[in-house]
């Protein structure tokens, strides 16, 4: 059980910067717990947002609730996806054999930041017309659900990080474990979005692999942030 909640603290500080149960120690044996548990800390995050969309509903223009609801969701994760967006897109403007060093230069390149812009607009403008605030936390477990397939499944192309420590940790039982929570929001909410937001891993990941042979950390983030893009839009037009 202490290896449970060591990952689950593991994965909260990973994915968000919310002030709980704070550690940023990679003990052997819990990455794989964090990363099973990464749809959780997405439904978690998502329910958060929704609770506060409901308190704040009646007593804030409809519009600017729902861009303050938008901030805050890039504000609770510490805007870690975002970078790691801009670092890959920077990184598919370069050579294959440049890509790597240049995803992990800490300042944004040009293109990076243009794409970064656009893709925060587009964002937005979907949360402008977003209603259906009780689906964001499903939304945001199929898309961190995304990231956890993506460790298992395809290969991870550096040989250090957190990455590297999850991939070899997290083994079939916790994979099954991680598909049955989604399973079970799914049983409450729409089994299409699950087949929606598997196809965007289908589509990313045989891009990534094709060109770089598999993810690295910056393509998770990257991963993350374009499919709940996706899965916001496929909400809207249901």
């Amino acid at each position: 059980m202490k290896s449970l909640f060591d990952g689950f603290s593991l994965a909260i500080n990973m994915l968000t910067i919310l002030p709980f149960f704070k550690t940023h120690r990679f003990f052997k044996g819990i990455n794989g717990y964090a990363v099973m548990l990464y749809p959780l800390v997405g439904f978690l995050l998502g329910s958060i947002l929704w609770l506060l969309h409901d308190l704040l509903s009646g007593h804030i223009p409809s519009i600017h609730l729902n861009i303050i609801i938008f901030s805050m969701l890039v504000l609770f994760t510490g805007a870690l996806h975002l970078d790691g967006f801009c670092d890959t897109i920077d990184g598919l403007f370069v050579s294959k054999d440049k890509a790597l060093q240049v995803m992990k230069d800490p300042h944004i390149g040009g293109m990076g930041m243009i794409f970064g812009i656009v893709f925060l607009i587009l964002k937005a403008s979907t949360f402008v017309v977003f209603e259906s605030f009780y689906l964001l936390p499903f939304v945001l477990a199929l898309s961190r659900f995304n990231a956890t397939l993506a460790i298992y499944f395809y290969p991870y192309i550096t040989k250090k990080g957190m990455g590297s420590l999850a991939k070899d940790e997290f083994d079939r039982s916790k994979l099954i474990i991680s598909f049955l929570i989604v399973f079970i929001f799914c049983l409450f909410n729409s089994f299409a979005l699950l087949v929606i937001s598997l196809f965007v891993l289908l589509v990313v990941g045989r891009f990534f692999t094709k060109r770089y042979g598999g993810f690295s950390g910056d393509m998770y983030g990257f991963l993350i942030e374009f499919s709940e893009l996706i899965l916001l839009n496929a909400v809207l037009i249901q």
